[in-house]
């Protein structure tokens, strides 16, 4: 299968060196030096160090190229697009006009400005007529590069995508899964990046196991709320996209969004710890959009306020764990 993957950061990368083991696969990344520099050392230097690019795997910064290699055997292709959520609407109307066989994304999120999510952004700029669909799950970059076992959920409407992704990327030590329920994945993946933040800074200030497990719960309460509310369904959020993305990005050590919340509780300045992580962090990006999404539907998420709270309204995280803690009690379900 010939398969283009539109975005060259860590996840995108790294699913390029998996795939490439099995289909022809394009890398397009838009700094052309970065390119040219990740073509002759084999190795994206910027994003995904110490793993090798195979000589088979096309690094460009052609994007005429990039999109090329799946409209030339639209049959037999999948356009991957791997950019955060912030490029996506960008990115999309740049494949506006070009006959583009189908489209899935990676990110997770949702825009600040719209509060809309991934397949809303694309479907806003490329209509209902192209094939689409999220590619989601608990998925670690680096541990893809290294061909460590990895579940994910395809989820979109059109079930001749979901077929069409299963048998391009399941195999080997990944697997992969498909939905119908778009929203529910999508918000599952948007929201877990914010309780992450959270998580981060209640391991940072010490708060112990118990403290990380009742946040994790009452999280996944909080995804399942807003997710409802949209029109996901309940069983979704106990999936991978669900439960599993969350627990992972709430836990592992590699997540960016829990390093944020870890740096917030050494007391280090937001803006300090974006420009140490030097990867886009999607719970900051988010936290600000699904408060006020949840303001808007009259839904509780003490959790997700309490993390807009301590990234943007200059509360301390030593307030926000004392706001959380101060709330009366309530039934649990």
């Amino acid at each position: 299968m010939n398969i283009s993957i539109l975005g060259a950061g860590a996840w995108g990368t790294a699913l390029a060196i998996n795939l490439v083991q099995r289909h022809k696969v394009v890398l397009w990344g838009r700094n052309t030096k970065a390119m040219q520099d990740a073509a002759a050392q084999r190795e994206n230097m910027d994003y995904l160090r110490g793993f090798h690019l195979p000589e088979s795997l096309k690094v460009t910064a052609d994007f005429d190229l990039a999109v090329g290699h799946v409209t030339q055997i639209p049959a037999d292709s999948l356009l991957i697009v791997a950019s955060s959520v912030s490029g996506l609407r960008a990115l999309a109307e740049t494949l506006r006009d070009r006959d583009i066989p189908n489209i899935v994304w990676l990110c997770k999120g949702l825009e600040e400005q719209t509060r809309l999510l991934p397949h809303q952004i694309v479907r806003e700029v490329l209509g209902d007529s192209v094939p689409a669909g999220a590619l989601s799950g608990p998925s670690f970059a680096q541990e893809v590069a290294r061909g460590l076992p990895c579940a994910l959920t395809i989820a979109s409407n059109d079930k001749a995508l979901c077929e069409r992704v299963v048998a391009a990327v399941h195999g080997g030590n990944l697997r992969v899964y498909s939905s119908d329920d778009l929203i529910g994945v999508e918000i599952g993946g948007a929201v877990k990046n914010i309780l992450a933040i959270a998580t981060g800074a209640a391991d940072g200030l010490q708060l112990g196991l118990n403290a990380r497990a009742a946040l994790i719960t009452r999280g996944l309460a909080e995804i399942s709320r807003l997710g409802i509310a949209l029109g996901g369904r309940a069983e979704t959020f106990m999936g991978l996209s669900g439960v599993g993305d969350l627990i992972l990005t709430c836990t592992g050590d590699l997540s960016r969004n829990r390093r944020v919340g870890l740096g917030l509780a050494q007391g280090k300045k937001l803006e300090t710890i974006v420009a140490e992580l030097g990867h886009v962090a999607e719970g900051v990006r988010c936290a600000q959009a699904v408060r006020s999404l949840a303001q808007e539907l009259n839904i509780d998420m003490p959790i997700t306020d309490a993390v807009a709270g301590a990234l943007f309204d200059g509360i301390s995280v030593q307030e926000m764990v004392a706001q959380l803690l101060s709330r009366d009690p309530r039934e649990e379900n």
